[in-house]
């Protein structure tokens, strides 16, 4: 298996940009939440057990998660996202494993885990963790942009997840965002190169 790393950061911190920009050269990229949106698809493997822990009311027409329902859950009972993501975050490494695990021609895997430090369940498998950093208020303003939330919202869920700080103390690298593609593109090259070379990580 080549090298597994992980990619992480606050909402609207560009994790996808940086992704994208790698994977174009030549990084294996396993993206956690498109892990998540297949296991609470129709017969996704996470649904029966979404059904049995908050009700088929949380189960859709289509028999997906029904997931403006359980945001509004979220907001009501503080303890319901702790719940599904109990479900679901060991499921989400179980797949994420099981991918990084086939043979694939590049240099390194990436893992993008927007919960990784949260979750407490990759660490012990992830050699390095990329942190993509950007101020509080770009985030926000990225955020309401692409996902027409109003700042409050955003704010909420900015609430938690790690404080900044404390996901760049724990970062092994660090990926500056606050400048525009020209600004970005020169670390993820010097990054790149550095995740290909060193083999003993």
């Amino acid at each position: 298996m080549n090298p597994c790393h992980g990619l992480t950061g606050g909402i609207g911190s560009g994790k996808s940009t940086v992704a994208a920009i790698l994977q174009g050269m030549g990084a294996r990229i396993i993206d956690t939440d498109e892990i998540s949106h297949a296991l609470t698809a129709r017969d996704g493997d996470a649904i029966p057990a979404i059904a049995q822990a908050f009700g088929r009311d949380f189960i859709d027409a289509q028999g997906a998660l029904d997931r403006p329902r359980m945001r509004a859950l979220f907001f009501a009972d503080a303890s319901a996202k702790h719940r599904l993501q109990d479900i679901l975050h060991p499921l989400i490494l179980q797949r994420a494993r099981m991918l990084a695990a086939q043979p694939v021609d590049a240099p390194y895997t990436l893992v993008v885990v927007p919960l990784l430090f949260e979750s407490g369940r990759y660490r012990d498998w992830l050699q390095r963790i990329v942190v993509v950093d950007c101020p509080e208020d770009e985030q926000i303003a990225r955020t309401r942009a692409r996902s027409h939330l109003d700042e409050a919202t955003v704010r909420n869920i900015m609430a938690q997840q790690l404080p900044r700080q404390e996901r760049l103390v724990l970062a092994d690298e660090v990926v500056h965002n606050d400048g525009d593609l020209d600004a970005l593109r020169p670390q993820l090259i010097a990054l790149h190169a550095r995740l290909q070379a060193d083999k003993s990580i």
